[in-house]
């Protein structure tokens, strides 16, 4: 999955364009520039992948998650439905706007299920956020009805699927905002980065001032741009973006080596009677980032895991144990453990999520992610197939 394992003549040029003109900031100094605006590029690359009228590139993933939701007002008290399994960052860009993260169940795509969606929204509820977590989506059409029947905000962190489809629309593009991450080990990267991609004008019109102290933008002087609002600096450097616009340009090709070495894991475990799979929603096509697989139940999975590593078949994550990856180990979320002190609104909110999500547990007990590395050869994935197979029925 990341990109750079693709490292190469690309980006250095990028980036090369960038120190021989020696402006590293994405606004200002233009008679330096001679024409390179990189992160403008990147946009304007992003907003034409993702199919989508407006992108903002951004610091990182929790900046775009950060600006995506102050663009669409969410803030003080507002709450936001989240899944159990995602990173930190998702709950963390919420807490950020001074909004309330709601944990809410998966199902057996590794995301929000609907149902359990419909049973947490309150009077407070202002947005849904679905987490794409390991390369694939939530049921985004019912998701979507749900926000529809109840006016709420659809914000898709996609920050590790992009190249993913749902229902035809690149992931990320089918809700009302979308978001990416673009760091060191993301499929596109930027060493650190981030974006945002909209169909609406009222959002990026917010989200590009917020990113940047507020700033209008307007005219040519950059001392004299108007602040119509409050905002932070979650700007992205020209390096990054430079190294952004070479990978984006990879991605379908990056997607396609995804794919193959996918598929070759995927055949190989398929006839396992004791494995099953991760359900992709109809209509969805995920980017082939992870292969994710279920076993008959925790101690299995355990076994099996642990085998995995004793055998040096790296890159195989048992999320249910994961400081970052799961609710069950987000003290600091669960016991309010901050630097800085909560509102009332906030620290009464938090108080939702002390409970047990046990159909949540009784997915992730039972899953492995594995990693899909680019640097692989086919002959080094399909030994590594082999060997996986071998060790899966030697456990079980």
């Amino acid at each position: 999955m990341p990109g750079f394992e693709l490292f190469g003549t690309e980006e250095k040029k990028e980036v090369q364009d960038v120190l021989d003109n020696g402006v590293l900031m994405r606004y200002g100094f233009d008679s330096m520039r001679k024409g390179h605006y990189k992160a403008f590029e990147l946009e304007k690359n992003l907003a034409e992948k993702m199919q989508t009228k407006y992108a903002q590139v951004v610091s990182s993933g929790t900046a775009a998650l950060t600006v995506a939701l102050a663009s669409a007002g969410i803030g003080s008290g507002d709450e936001v439905i989240m899944p159990t399994f995602t990173f930190v960052a998702s709950f963390e860009a919420i807490l950020s706007v001074g909004a309330v993260p709601i944990l809410c169940d998966i199902d057996d795509t590794l995301t929000l299920a609907p149902k359990a969606v419909e049973a947490s929204i309150t009077e407070k509820t202002k947005a849904i956020m679905p987490v794409h977590m390991c390369g694939s989506m939530a049921d985004l059409k019912a998701l979507k009805k749900i926000c529809d029947d109840h006016n709420l905000i659809l914000l898709e962190d996609a920050c590790q699927a992009i190249g993913g489809t749902y229902e035809g629309k690149p992931l990320g593009s089918y809700g009302d905002l979308g978001c990416f991450s673009f760091d060191f080990v993301k499929t596109v990267t930027c060493g650190e980065g981030g974006g945002m991609i909209t169909d609406s004008e009222i959002f990026a019109n917010r989200a590009h001032k917020y990113q940047d102290h507020g700033h209008d933008h307007i005219g040519t002087d950059r001392g004299a741009e108007a602040h119509p609002f409050l905002g932070y600096n979650y700007r992205l450097s020209e390096l990054n973006a430079a190294v952004g616009i070479a990978q984006l340009r990879k991605l379908d090709d990056t997607i396609a080596l995804q794919k193959k070495y996918y598929t070759i894991l995927r055949d190989a475990l398929e006839p396992i009677t004791e494995v099953s799979f991760r359900k992709v929603p109809e209509n969805g096509v995920e980017s082939y980032a992870f292969l994710n697989i279920f076993l008959p139940d925790e101690n299995n999975a355990r076994d099996v895991h642990k085998a995995f590593s004793e055998n040096k078949i790296d890159a195989c994550f048992y999320w249910y144990d994961n400081n970052w990856h799961y609710y069950k180990k987000w003290e600091h979320l669960l016991e309010q453990k901050s630097l800085t002190k909560f509102s009332n609104e906030i620290q009464e909110g938090l108080q939702k999520n002390k409970k047990p999500f046990p159909a949540s547990d009784a997915w992730m007990s039972r899953t492995i992610s594995c990693l899909i590395k680019l640097s692989w050869t086919e002959e080094e994935i399909s030994k590594r197939a082999e060997k996986m197979v071998q060790i899966i029925k030697d456990t079980l």
